[in-house]
């Protein structure tokens, strides 16, 4: 028999059954700017009714959560998770996502596994008013085992020059304010899987995977709320590294963001990951999220302001003059 590229492992027919699947559904996140469709080799964007407008692009994967997914067989909120980890980036800065593209890598593609995790892309995409428009799928027979999947995204946004956010207008008296996040988001997950192995063990009521597979909080909406009325001097995505090493990319020189670490609302399945793996408190703040899952700076005269206009939202700390630029206490 002649040797094929199926049998050296990829399925062709398999890819096309992908596009299939999800072609029609992410149609529906285009708008008059995309002026093109899948299978072009690049997607085309315009843009207009900007002075001078700046885009803004992010890039990033969902880490070892992937294998959480896989394990359980439940792939739905990954696409909404990795379209969530490159959007929320991108939104520090003031940024509206305009598209995105994602890249999917397996040994052997599945086409309704693949087209779930995209549908998961779809959606978050859709709440984001963000337009899908590109990707890639390979199949990568010896480079990854039957069964495995990466994924990782892009996402490219805009803002006006003027109104970047960057941190520079953060002083000396700012208020720092908690948004809560949904769970783990997607950091943190090979310590967390280390110490939770078994993912079907209840945990409050139900299987322990589903509580670790909530996705990503998107923090388009609640963002976008705000500076529509508010005058925001900085904004952290709290990912890999916790509040300990994303809170200082946004403060300037000479100034301190000092948090008080009782204030902030710890999900019960971190309490008890710390307690059942006798992590240390401060190591906890340095890998996970640990409930906050943007931190927003405004002055003192808006703070109130920002807890009225997000139910949610709560104060966790305050700017003050300092060399190290957090203090949790």
């Amino acid at each position: 028999m002649n040797n094929t590229y199926k049998s050296a492992g990829v399925d062709k027919e398999e890819g096309y059954k992908t596009v299939d699947k999800i072609k029609s559904a992410v149609a529906e996140t285009h708008n008059k700017n995309v002026l093109n469709n899948l299978g072009s080799f690049g997607a085309f964007y315009e843009i207009a009714g900007y002075k001078n407008p700046v885009l803004v692009s992010g890039t990033d994967g969902v880490g070892t959560k992937l294998k959480v997914a896989l394990d359980s067989k439940k792939y739905d909120s990954i696409g909404v998770d990795c379209f969530a980890m490159c959007a929320n980036d991108i939104l520090c800065h003031g940024a509206k996502p305009l598209f995105f593209l994602d890249y999917l890598a397996c040994g052997k593609l599945d086409s309704d596994i693949a087209a779930e995790i995209v549908m998961g892309m779809v959606n978050a995409c859709k709440d984001n008013n963000c337009a899908l428009i590109g990707g890639e799928t390979a199949e990568m027979p010896g480079m990854y085992q039957p069964g495995d999947y990466d994924v990782a995204g892009f996402c490219v946004g805009i803002v006006e020059k003027d109104q970047i956010i960057d941190g520079s207008k953060i002083k000396a008296g700012c208020k720092i304010i908690a948004l809560p996040s949904s769970g783990f988001h997607s950091n943190g997950f090979s310590l967390v899987r280390k110490i939770f192995p078994n993912l079907n063990e209840e945990f409050e009521g139900k299987p322990l995977y589903e509580t670790l597979l909530v996705p990503t909080k998107l923090y388009y909406n609640p963002i976008h709320k705000l500076l529509e009325e508010i005058d925001v001097h900085g904004i952290a995505h709290i990912t890999g590294g916790g509040l300990i090493e994303n809170v200082p990319r946004i403060i300037p020189e000479g100034l301190c963001a000092k948090i008080d670490t009782s204030k902030i609302k710890v999900p019960t399945v971190m309490q008890e990951l710390e307690k059942r793996g006798d992590i240390d408190h401060m190591e906890m703040f340095g890998t996970f999220n640990m409930g906050v899952g943007m931190v927003v700076v405004v002055s003192e005269d808006a703070a109130h302001k920002v807890i009225e206009l997000l139910d949610d939202a709560y104060e966790i700390g305050v700017i003050t003059e300092g060399t190290e630029k957090i203090e949790l206490i």
